[in-house]
């Protein structure tokens, strides 16, 4: 109990639990309506778009003589990401298999725009490696409260439209048919898309962050039977993973970011296992 005591009551795990237990509860909401729409790898386009967005921030950070570079590095991601995001949106709208071709340029494009800005903000690409990977431990208290200001707008937004959104990522021609906004709402979960990208940033990188807006969806859908039930059981799996990820490293020292995700993937497999037991047994 003195650990675990020791944990809640150090002020930097305190931030990054509540960081860390936010993104759980938001990730996988999002996630849910990018599986349904057979898009679980917008996250990773948006993720690597961000990344010139960070380095964007960087060098109008350096430009305006900011003590701190990086104070605009995740204002910047924010921009990049939805801008992003409403770019691969509109593509994947207008041309057949025009999504996949727009993922493509978010991927490499995303990548070598922030290697190129970090460079011309004199920086190196190793300052690029905590976004990439996630680095919780820098988490400060405006961190915290720019976290649950864009939670706040993802949940209201993924739960609140619950109904409209799902219509439209289960069939866009039926809700077209029922009179529903459809472009509007597709924009809308790009958007929030992007935001969840920016929000877990900082707890799994850019690089591992769709695997925690889908890992828990995939589990999910293992035993939930419908869409509702799904969701929820994703924010359940969302959060634990993130919580218990971040509480193991505190005392094994191993990456935030990875360790989440690894735990996820292993209850994955754990589920899918059992699953095919019982489907042998039956």
């Amino acid at each position: 109990m003195s650990a675990i005591a020791e944990l809640l009551t150090d002020p930097l795990m305190q931030r990054a639990l509540v960081v860390a237990l936010l993104v759980g509860l938001s990730a996988p909401v999002i996630g849910t309506y990018l599986v349904q729409r057979k898009l679980s790898l917008l996250g990773d386009g948006i993720g690597h778009v961000a990344l010139t967005g960070v380095a964007l921030g960087w060098l109008v950070g350096s430009g305006m003589g900011l003590v701190t570079h990086d104070a605009l590095a995740i204002p910047g991601a924010v921009i990049a990401a939805i801008a992003g995001a409403v770019v691969i949106e509109t593509v994947r709208e207008r041309t057949r298999g025009g999504g996949d071709v727009a993922l493509a340029l978010l991927f490499y494009g995303g990548i070598a725009g922030g290697v190129l800005l970090i460079g011309l903000a004199g920086g190196t690409s190793a300052n690029l490696v905590g976004y990439l990977f996630g680095s919780i431990s820098t988490v400060s208290t405006s961190d915290v409260f720019l976290t649950i200001a864009l939670c706040a707008v993802l949940l209201g937004v993924g739960l609140g439209l619950r109904p409209a959104l799902f219509a439209v990522s289960h069939d866009a021609e039926f809700a077209r048919a029922t009179g529903l906004p459809v472009r509007a709402l597709n924009i809308a979960i790009a958007v929030v898309a992007a935001l969840t990208v920016t929000v877990a940033m900082r707890v799994v990188g850019l690089l591992l962050v769709s695997a925690l807006m889908i890992v828990p969806v995939a589990v999910a859908q293992l035993v939930a039977r419908s869409f509702r039930s799904t969701m929820g059981l994703a924010i359940g799996l969302g959060t634990a993973v993130c919580v218990v990820g971040l509480s193991v490293t505190y005392w094994v020292p191993l990456a935030p970011g990875a360790t989440i995700v690894v735990l996820a993937i292993a209850v994955y497999l754990t589920v899918l296992g059992v699953r095919g037991v019982a489907s042998a047994r039956r």
